[in-house]
């Protein structure tokens, strides 16, 4: 496939992630964000497991585990603390620093250049989140700050890592692999930590079935793809789809106004993922391509 379509396909999954605000405060009962990050992950990796028919080999399990707490255990509950704990706007800019992450990571453990023009398209997407979601009423709360940014570390941590440690086998079952280690971590947190829940709901069901089916298995099936032929400060731009999508379904479904400094955000937000993948192109100067991955891999 083109790199286009690879970006194309990898957007599709933060653009996605997006709706996990509306569904989760409209659609799953509050107060159990373990037990449901739980539902999310774990019932998803075993589906998936059993249609890949794919396991893990032992020599692979160490890093199976440490690349699910990354990308689901820990960062779904520093996700679900943050947005407990901040409003939407704050939370989300803080999440939006993990393209900048990724750029200093893969430079530390991958040897992928730091490029200006890379940098300067991350810190320009933040000031276009900020713009887009950051009211004048917002207050800060530490612990809801430091989840913040933990999470966004968490997160940035396991996209690298998942370019750095790339199993030869499709994305599917590396998406299948990291889900189950994840909902295994968060099945013993959720139970010492958190009351059970309540009787689930229709509408709670479809929320899990949406969250755990559309929101993990599949977009992360995507986001793993992109992540293994596409360079990781390219993949960590498209994220910043996320922030855009959440406050267009809250525009339209909850019928929530977009005054012009927001308009003014998502523009600069569209701008800098445009102007990141331009500079992260392979072939421009400064720039070096992606190893090359097996086609089992991508």
């Amino acid at each position: 496939m083109s790199r286009t379509t690879d970006i194309f396909l990898t957007a599709l999954a933060p653009a996605v992630w997006g709706s996990t605000y509306l569904v989760t405060t409209e659609a799953l009962p509050e107060g159990y964000p373990i037990t449901l990050a739980t539902l999310r992950a774990l019932p998803a990796g075993l589906l998936l497991l059993v249609l890949t028919r794919r396991i893990p080999l032992r020599e692979w399990l160490g890093r199976i585990f440490v690349l699910g707490s990354l990308n689901f255990a820990l960062f779904w509950v520093l996700l679900f603390v943050a947005a407990y704990r901040l409003p939407g706007g704050v939370a989300a800019t803080l999440g939006s620093l993990q393209a900048m992450m990724v750029i200093l990571l893969a430079w530390g453990w991958l040897g992928t250049p730091i490029r200006i023009g890379a940098v300067a398209a991350a810190a320009t997407g933040a000031v276009g989140v900020s713009l887009l979601l950051i009211g004048p009423e917002a207050e800060l709360d530490w612990i809801g700050v430091a989840a913040g940014f933990g999470g966004a570390a968490s997160m940035a941590a396991g996209t690298v890592l998942s370019r750095k440690w790339q199993p030869p086998v499709a994305a599917l079952s590396f998406t299948a692999w990291q889900l189950t280690a994840g909902g295994l971590i968060l099945v013993p947190v959720a139970l010492i930590m958190e009351p059970s829940l309540p009787a689930l709901t229709v509408t709670n069901f479809a929320g899990l079935l949406w969250l755990g089916l559309i929101g993990a298995a599949a977009t992360y099936a995507l986001w793993f793809r992109g992540v293994a032929c596409l360079d990781p400060a390219t993949v960590s731009m498209l994220g910043m789809m996320s922030p855009l999508t959440a406050v267009a379904l809250g525009w339209i479904w909850l019928g929530q106004s977009m005054d012009m400094l927001q308009s003014i955000g998502a523009a600069i937000v569209l701008l800098s993922v445009w102007v990141g993948q331009r500079a992260n192109a392979p072939g421009r100067p400064g720039n070096i391509n992606p190893p090359a991955v097996s086609a089992a891999a991508r």
